[in-house]
């Protein structure tokens, strides 16, 4: 099997990221909106990143041409019948995806592999909605999508030698370096980051250090990019409210309790960069 076109459900910041690196990378793209993103704000997001790659160096007008005209948007789930792969890049909702899930498998080609994006949640759990769990992985992108390198593979108790051929095939197409993984919780980044930012929120919920103390320590101490608070600002603190909450439900591990600020924080809209306000003030 070949994979030549792909399909993307969720166009919000990481189904834009994932349709634009397709798309980069030769495929023919369809891409949804699961509801809360409109098409037409997605494509104009994908649009301006790939200016941006133009502007920066990483792509010439042609690339940038050339991309755009491979990707095409939708609102119907009946579009995604010619598809050899599907990619769902919707919120960390297991429910959703199941729905998801038993839409594709009732409308894409009985060989035709479908993919979630998730970050934390059971992919087998996810595989089950489907006539075709042999078929289904997780291909766990990282954000932002067209920069970083790095895909989780994540094979279930039911996928197939063949769909993890072909997925790590694909993930290499796209310029990225593949690890295979197991079903479990977090895998391996979200697993190993975690208990870091929470533990991050915890200190400075104490009191003990500041915020900017506290990021500045890291980037600094430990010379990452970018300082723990700052990331959750980055990924969204609603984001990593859910992603702490499934991992705690599924491991009862005491250091992803996710913490008393975290949760207050979520539930005043105070998101980060999203909303403009998270550790940090972005309105300005």
């Amino acid at each position: 099997m070949e994979i030549k076109k792909v399909g993307v459900v969720g166009f919000g910041l990481m189904g834009c990221g994932i349709a634009e690196v397709c798309a980069k990378a030769g495929y023919d793209v369809i891409a949804s909106s699961s509801g809360g993103e409109s098409v037409e704000k997605g494509l104009a997001a994908i649009k301006a990143s790939l200016y941006r790659a133009v502007e920066r160096g990483r792509a010439t007008a042609e690339e940038k041409e050339d991309a755009l005209s491979r990707i095409k948007g939708t609102m119907s789930f009946d579009d995604f019948r010619g598809c050899d792969l599907v990619i769902e890049a919707v919120p960390e909702d297991l429910e959703l995806k199941k729905k998801i899930f038993a839409q594709l498998d009732k409308v894409c080609p009985p060989d035709a592999i479908l993919a979630t994006n998730t970050s934390c949640l059971s992919v087998i759990d996810i595989a089950v909605a489907t006539r075709r769990p042999e078929r289904v992985l997780g291909l766990h992108f990282f954000n932002p999508v067209p920069l970083m390198k790095l895909v989780e593979l994540v094979k279930t108790v039911s996928t197939s030698d063949e769909t993890v051929s072909l997925g790590n095939t694909f993930g290499q197409s796209l310029g990225k370096t593949v690890i295979v993984v197991r079903d479990l919780p977090g895998f391996i980044v979200i697993r190993l980051i975690m208990p870091f930012v929470l533990g991050a929120i915890r200190l400075y919920e104490s009191g003990y250090a500041s915020k900017e103390d506290i990021d500045q320590a890291i980037v600094m101490g430990l010379n990452h990019p970018m300082g723990p608070l700052a990331l959750c600002d980055f990924a969204g603190l609603d984001t990593i409210l859910s992603i702490a909450d499934s991992m705690y439900k599924e491991l009862r591990e005491t250091q992803l309790n996710p913490p008393i600020l975290l949760k207050k924080m979520v539930a005043a809209g105070h998101l980060g960069r999203k909303t403009g306000r998270g550790f940090y003030d972005y309105r300005k």
